[in-house]
């Protein structure tokens, strides 16, 4: 049985932050379809901005963003100007903006564009958008970089949230990543920003790293319950060395196997619960009074490029480079390459490059992909009913569950399809029966992760 189970965690699927996924979008989304869709939302269409900064001091071996390193203050000078200038553009293409109610900066190292551009660029947002009164404002930081000064600044803002990349405590696996960060380092950092008033905080967490064994991932679980974060990501390594050329500087001998792997995520698992935290779908953990929790509780979670998350925003805009947005009519991918995201917003052009329109079968595939990734449960034909689709259009998906329903990690009444303990590690394979992508014409559009 546990070969069976560690066959089922080797096997390569989608992550689901999104359906149809990233490889499926396509050229024919282009700038004035994007000013098109955005010309088409309403006031009532409440907003969620991404900001992208694709820049770190150094690339860390595992890492799987779209960054570049930088020792120089030019770039990140240049690049929030032009992220200014898009904020700008975008708006004139927003007939009439809802509120804005999540504000997310990722990338690569958002904290790392200077001090004054960072104000600068919060207090142009708004102005250029309303804002919620109880809108989230999140950040990811790397506290190596977190000082008294960011902190201050970080609030001065209106951040609320703050991410910090700490994936393991232990040295040897530090450096088989190329990110050494010592404890009393994510101590002083996590410090900085609670005395600053920036007291939610997340901790991203990894498994499956080299030289990571059960006493390494218990000992970083332990050490991170004493800094005590609201919340906790603990995501599964992804080795795609094929798409990521730097992850070649990782000794694939030293990855633990598909069993130690599946080991080294149920012992944190353990450990996190019986530390008190609330499992929140596939990989992420909160304090039971955190809004993530309450929201999995009220069957209010969402999931969007940042993960689970309890944004409700009806509309995701993404500025900067390679960032991704989803509006009522699809998903708009950015220019990856900051030379011609740049050049086109001069231009005064909305830097696209690729997208995908979404048909009604895509929604509703989408509809039920998020979810089972987010309650473990859908009422298939419920979610057909809205789109006014037949269930009987599902029938392959439905059967190809079978494999999970005899396994145990998929139960079916009927139509509704629930995803019980044992099975959610595995729910990305419940989600990939629903995904018209992975065969037919559409299939080899891209490589996954391993789905556990």
């Amino acid at each position: 049985m546990t070969d069976t189970f560690s066959s089922y965690a080797m096997r390569n699927v989608p992550r689901y932050t999104s359906y149809p996924t990233a490889p499926h979008f396509n050229a024919g989304v282009t700038d004035v379809v994007y000013s098109d869709w955005l010309g088409a939302l309403s006031p009532q269409d409440s907003l969620s901005l991404y900001l992208h900064v694709p820049y770190c001091r150094e690339i860390c071996h595992y890492c799987g963003c779209y960054t570049k390193a930088t020792r120089k203050e030019a770039p990140l000078l240049s690049y929030a100007k032009t992220l200014g200038q898009e904020l700008e553009l975008v708006v004139d293409h927003l007939k009439t903006p809802g509120q804005v109610r999540h504000i997310h900066w990722g990338g690569g190292t958002p904290s790392l564009l200077p001090e004054q551009s960072l104000l600068d660029l919060a207090g142009m947002m708004r102005v250029l958008f309303d804002f919620s009164p109880d809108i989230e404002h999140a950040i990811e930081l790397d506290p190596r970089y977190v000082s008294v000064s960011l902190a201050e600044t970080l609030v001065t803002m209106g951040v609320n949230r703050a991410s910090l990349g700490v994936q393991d405590f232990d040295p040897a696996v530090q450096v088989a990543i190329g990110r050494v960060q010592s404890y009393d380092l994510v101590k002083a950092a996590t410090e900085h920003l609670r005395s600053a008033g920036l007291t939610a905080l997340n901790f991203d967490l990894m498994y499956g790293l080299p030289e990571q064994t059960l006493e390494t991932i218990r000992d970083t679980v332990a050490r991170t319950v004493e800094l005590n974060p609201g919340r906790i990501a603990l995501f599964g390594y992804a080795h795609v060395p094929w798409m990521k050329k730097h992850q070649r500087l990782i000794d694939e001998s030293r990855l633990p196997s598909a069993a130690e792997r599946l080991a080294l995520a149920e012992a944190a698992r353990t450990d996190l619960l019986s530390a008190g935290y609330v499992a929140i779908g596939l990989d992420h953990f909160a304090r039971p009074d955190d809004s993530m929790a309450i929201a999995e509780q009220q069957g209010k979670l969402r999931r969007n490029f940042q993960g689970y998350t309890t944004d409700t925003g009806d509309q995701l805009i993404g500025f900067g480079v390679s960032s991704i947005g989803k509006l009522s009519r699809g998903y708009i991918q950015n220019m990856p390459d900051v030379r011609h995201w740049s050049r086109a917003i001069s231009d005064g052009k909305l830097p696209v490059a690729k997208g995908i329109a979404l048909s009604t079968d895509d929604r509703l595939r989408g509809s039920i992909i998020e979810q089972l990734m987010t309650n473990h449960l859908c009422d298939i034909e419920e979610t057909c009913r809205q789109f006014s689709i037949e269930p009987a259009d599902l029938l392959p998906s439905m059967d190809a569950l079978e494999e999970l329903v005899d396994q145990g990690l998929v139960r079916l009444d009927g139509w509704t399809v629930i995803i019980p303990k044992r099975g959610q590690s595995y729910v990305r394979l419940a989600a990939a029966a629903f995904d018209a992508y992975l065969g037919g014409q559409h299939a080899g559009a891209g490589k996954h992760s391993m789905a556990v």
